[in-house]
């Protein structure tokens, strides 16, 4: 079969990228399916994540040369299971989280580093608790664009961040695709919702999904934009991805008892702070990372009976170089407002 592999090569466009790992497109084994435990997926999509942009910089855990990149993935069950062969099916992107709300039970791992196979190939094996079967309003491109940064945003959601109906929520960095997730989710369970973006074009796109209202986060007063959208109301959960400054003035925005679900810290120049207001507060900061295969479930479900829809930015046709060069280009450079989707098609065994 064809896949996309990690390998050592430096590209040529190192400097510019910061990538120390070339990829190739090229024929592996097709793998075979453990007889009543796992199947056999043939890919119909799979999405980007910022995860695969880290890897090929260097700057994730684990890296291993020879593996097939990808965690997101939707396809048809072809061998392995006779209930399952022939259903479209989304795949669960983690190993070693069964259902524990407090973090894995085990040694945590994610597809598409060794040793789990990822998704950005025709075929990938994947245990039989790991496929769900996919919600019959999305597209293949939509089903793709979901798993780990659903999952995510559900965790960050509802488990860490407990949103429920008539809450205010602040999302952050809206635009990428855990925030979008976050956002949708927040809005389908009734939360008033609000939202920060450098650029308004995406505060307004926002709107139009449910949003309540923005703020320009590079304003230096950006913090009593909020409170003038929130009027005398305060908010109950912030999801954030980002960290940084904004930790210094979250307090005068947010009631006693809040909770600040962060799933990453990209802002690097400013290291997360937590001062005396947090205490006089009660403010809770949990830190959330992609979720149990449970919450993965219960995610489908939630998406299913709400019909929510991804917000996907871009789709290729065909895992080639180009394509995979292309979308990589339009992640490293933020011009993306929701996911980045290659559909399979043909592909060429070449190198990039």
């Amino acid at each position: 079969m064809l896949a996309v592999t990690l390998t050592n090569d430096v590209p040529a466009n190192a400097a510019e990228t910061k990538y120390k790992h070339s990829v190739s497109v090229g024929k592996i084994d097709t793998p075979k399916p453990v007889p009543g435990k796992q199947v056999l997926v043939k890919i119909q999509a799979v999405s980007y994540n910022h995860r695969d942009n880290w890897i090929r910089q260097g700057l994730y855990p684990g890296i291993q040369v020879g593996s097939v990149l990808g965690s997101d993935g939707v396809g048809v069950v072809v061998e392995g299971d006779d209930e399952l062969n022939g259903k479209q099916v989304v795949i669960v992107p983690g190993k070693g989280w069964d259902n524990d709300p407090r973090g894995p039970e085990g040694k945590y791992g994610i597809l598409g580093l060794l040793p789990h196979p990822g998704t950005w190939g025709e075929y990938v094996v994947v245990d039989k608790e790991d496929v769900v079967p996919c919600p019959s309003h999305l597209s293949v491109s939509q089903a793709a664009a979901f798993p780990l940064a659903g999952l995510t945003a559900f965790r960050a959601t509802f488990t860490k961040g407990e949103v429920r109906k008539g809450d205010n929520v602040l999302v952050t960095g809206i635009g990428g695709g855990v925030a979008l997730f976050a956002l949708q989710f927040a809005v389908a369970a009734g939360a008033n919702v609000y939202v920060t973006s450098s650029k308004e074009d995406k505060i307004q796109r926002a709107i139009e999904l449910g949003a309540k209202g923005g703020v320009n986060y590079r304003k230096e007063n950006w913090h009593k934009d909020l409170q003038a959208l929130l009027g005398k109301g305060q908010i109950s959960t912030v999801i954030d991805g980002a960290g940084g400054a904004a930790y210094g003035v979250y307090p005068r925005v947010m009631r006693v008892g809040g909770i600040i679900a962060n799933y990453g810290q990209t802002t690097t120049q400013h290291p997360v702070t937590f001062p005396m207001t947090y205490v006089l507060k009660n403010i809770d900061l949990r830190g959330s990372t992609m979720g149990s295969r449970k919450e993965f479930y219960d995610m489908v479900k939630f998406i299913d009976q709400h019909k929510i829809v991804p917000v996907v930015s871009q789709i290729w046709k065909g895992l080639t170089v180009d394509n995979i060069e292309d979308a990589f280009s339009v992640m490293r450079n933020g011009e993306q407002f929701g996911k980045l989707v290659i559909e399979m098609a043909d592909t060429t065994n070449t190198k990039l």
